[in-house]
């Protein structure tokens, strides 16, 4: 048994596709997990410092900004990288246009986000920190540096990039608290992030890669057909911002921001671990495109490897995260976040269906069945909004995360079941939650 394993470790060390993919995670992770540390330490400290109302109304804004960046990133992100892997020779055309159309959704969002706060119980000031979080979006316009790397499985760069970012934002924020800073120094440091990162991005594809930004050029015809390919993905990231954040919003206006700090407080711990699939999808979503030119067998068993993989990580994380809730937030938040533990022990299970529907994501942006994406993410939304207005009212904070949890196994699972061409797929995910699915979990060459 054991010489088995020596000789599949051995020969995993000298298949060179196996070592660029591992290679290429090892940093990816390695940045996240970084963030989650780092991140975690300071954001649990300024949720401290701020106290839950406070706290509340800066992740009011935050989720409330978040709802209309769909209309920022046009749903371009994993079409370009597609892209990028299929053709290398349209590099500086690819990324140009995906720029230039990036750059344009970012001012386009100001108008619609303006409409929107008129439909809200908003003061002024509240208003304010949502106008200053959302010019961050022009700033993630260079985003389209990292889907370069996504491409060529290189994103050291983009994990170096990231972590200078963090490590730079990191310390402003302490220094922020120490000072005693105001609420909307935090909301400033939102955009700052967002700036940081990308000169960080432009330092690493200049330098490292010899390109060039001048040699970027946009292309009418190829943003028509980014568009034409992406639309289906602009809409399903609405419904999908709905679907992630709406409930803080909801919160909100039912409750107050005091509930809301609450509620975040407990979705930080929850979706500090959504970067694993983010990160795993993300380095191996260009061997799963390269299986499928060479056999749809060879395609099929490493979309199976993957769905099991992603299940008995969120499974791994999920039940500690129960059983130690009341002694986390104790320790971590502090006592005026009581409420919080409760919500966590229920809104960390929803993180078994965000790893699956990422992992799905991307097997329906290779099919091209984007359009099923944005029905099942429909779907997940409305169910969404209308289980908050129930279990928000009966309920409270306890009442949004059962009804978070609900919305996203519709989402992300069941509704694969409802269509025929996804149907193969909600076998192979339904396949990944039996413990004999862990033994074929191989590798990815």
């Amino acid at each position: 048994m054991l010489k088995a394993i020596n000789e599949k470790v051995q020969s995993l060390k000298e298949h060179g596709g196996f070592r660029r993919y591992a290679a290429n995670t090892s940093w990816m992770m390695c940045e996240k997990i970084l963030r989650m540390f780092v991140g975690l330490f300071v954001g649990i400290w300024v949720a401290r410092y701020l106290g839950p109302e406070q706290f509340g109304l800066l992740s009011y804004a935050q989720s409330f900004v978040f709802l209309f960046t769909a209309i920022a990133t046009l749903g371009l992100d994993g079409i370009v990288v597609r892209e990028l892997v299929k053709d290398q020779s349209r590099r500086d055309e690819l990324l140009g246009t995906a720029f230039g159309l990036k750059f344009i959704g970012a001012f386009l969002i100001l108008p619609v986000l303006w409409l929107a706060v008129q439909i809200t119980s908003n003061d002024s000031y509240t208003n304010l920190l949502v106008f200053i979080i959302a010019s961050a979006t022009i700033f993630q316009s260079f985003n389209v540096i990292d889907f370069y790397y996504q491409a060529r499985v290189k994103s050291k760069y983009v994990a170096l990039a990231n972590g200078v970012a963090l490590g730079t934002s990191s310390a402003i924020k302490i220094a922020l608290i120490l000072n005693e800073a105001p609420l909307i120094a935090f909301a400033i440091m939102v955009t700052f992030d967002a700036f940081i990162l990308s000169l960080g991005l432009i330092f690493f594809y200049i330098t490292s890669s010899r390109k060039r930004l001048l040699g970027w050029k946009f292309s009418a015809v190829t943003a028509k057909q980014l568009l034409k390919d992406s639309w289906p993905l602009i809409l399903s990231g609405l419904v999908i911002s709905v679907y992630m954040k709406i409930d803080q919003v909801m919160i909100k206006e039912m409750l107050n921001a005091d509930a809301v700090g609450q509620y975040a407080a407990a979705v930080r711990l929850s979706e500090a671990w959504y970067f694993i699939p983010m990160v795993i999808a993300n380095s191996l979503f260009p061997a799963v495109i390269n299986a499928k030119k060479n056999s749809e067998e060879l395609y099929l068993q490493r979309l199976q490897r993957l769905y099991t993989l992603m299940v008995w990580i969120a499974i791994g994380i999920a039940l500690p995260m129960t059983f130690l809730s009341d002694w986390l937030i104790t320790l971590l938040y502090g006592l005026e976040y009581q409420k919080t533990a409760g919500v966590l022990m229920m809104h960390v299970w929803a993180g078994l269906f965000v790893f699956l529907g990422v992992a799905s994501g991307k097997w329906l942006l290779n099919e091209n069945l984007q359009l099923y994406s944005m029905f099942n993410t429909s779907v997940g939304a409305i169910a969404n909004v209308g289980l908050n207005l129930f279990f928000i009212s009966y309920f409270g904070v306890y009442g949004a995360a059962v009804a978070t949890l609900i919305s996203y196994g519709v989402a992300a699972y069941f509704m694969l079941f409802v269509w025929r061409r996804t149907r193969e797929n909600f076998y192979l995910v339904t396949k990944s939650f039996l413990p004999g699915s862990l033994i074929n979990v191989k590798k990815y060459g």
